[in-house]
């Protein structure tokens, strides 16, 4: 039986969700969380978005395979259904740092990671340190200097589309860095935090810090609006361009298409991204 696991997390005191050995990550907790509730040896998780040390997620998704007995006897005497059991029942061996918000049974056909159609992401940023709310420190970056977000949401929206991100991403051996981003935009909130708002059909390691802190300096006077896409144009990592910190992103959502497009979209995603030859 494969289920669907809906959490969020404060990645403050992780070292990110993939399992390390010697380390804390978000894989290791929720894997031994389950295995403590099934009663099982910790269950392989797939996640749809495999985030850095620092980074949080109050949208992610993963799933996992399980015995359908195991499943089945989680409600023990209880009148609970078996998906109400097992959120409480996570949330009783869960540190307080990951909640499970859901468990339902996977539809055909899904997969957590390729099925996905787009993970959303935001970042916070303040621009003057006397206005940072301390009770948000773990998940805002304080820039020093003003900000024009103006300029930073023209620069943003400039590298909208299929293309190759090389630039902003850490090459990994074999992988493809084409990409569509669907959205990039920066607005100022009523408390003057600056709020990225970053989407698209999946992302490369750094993409998104990177993408941040190439519009920082356009928002600092330091580059015009149409330097981020030359930079992209270019291809290749410029120095100019700072990966931003982890802690001021967070993984908001991960969509899905309908039910009965998940293997169709799974298999697509398999499939090796490349741009359109002209």
């Amino acid at each position: 039986m494969r289920l669907r696991i809906d959490f969020g997390y404060d990645g403050t005191d992780f070292s990110g969700w993939a399992m390390q050995p010697g380390r804390r990550t978000v894989e290791q907790v929720l894997s031994e969380g389950l295995g403590t509730i099934l009663r099982s040896d910790p269950p392989k998780l797939t996640v749809a978005g495999r985030t850095d040390a620092g980074v949080h997620a109050r949208g992610a998704v993963c799933h996992v395979d399980v015995d359908d007995a195991l499943y089945a006897a989680l409600p023990g005497r209880s009148t609970r259904s078996p998906r109400e059991a097992a959120v409480s029942r996570l949330g009783g061996v869960l540190p307080g740092d990951v909640v499970v918000h859901r468990v339902t049974i996977a539809p055909g056909g899904f997969d957590a990671r390729f099925s996905a159609m787009s993970r959303r992401y935001s970042y916070r940023l303040v621009d003057e340190p006397a206005t940072l709310d301390p009770l948000r420190r773990r998940d805002t970056v304080v820039v020093r200097g003003p900000l024009d977000v103006e300029a930073m949401d023209a620069a943003a929206r400039k590298l909208l589309g299929l293309k190759d991100f090389a630039a902003f991403c850490k090459k990994r051996e074999g992988a493809t860095t084409v990409r569509t981003l669907l959205d990039y935009r920066w607005h100022r909130d009523a408390d003057g935090v600056l709020i990225g708002t970053v989407l698209a059909d999946a992302f490369c390691h750094s993409m998104v810090r990177s993408l941040v802190g190439a519009v920082v300096p356009v928002g600092l006077g330091r580059h015009t609006e149409q330097w981020p896409a030359e930079v992209l144009t270019a291809g290749r990592r410029d120095p100019g361009v700072t990966v931003m910190a982890p802690h001021g992103l967070c993984l908001e959502e991960v969509s899905y298409p309908p039910d009965e497009e998940l293997a169709t979209r799974a298999e697509a995603s398999r499939a090796v991204r490349t741009l359109p030859v002209d």
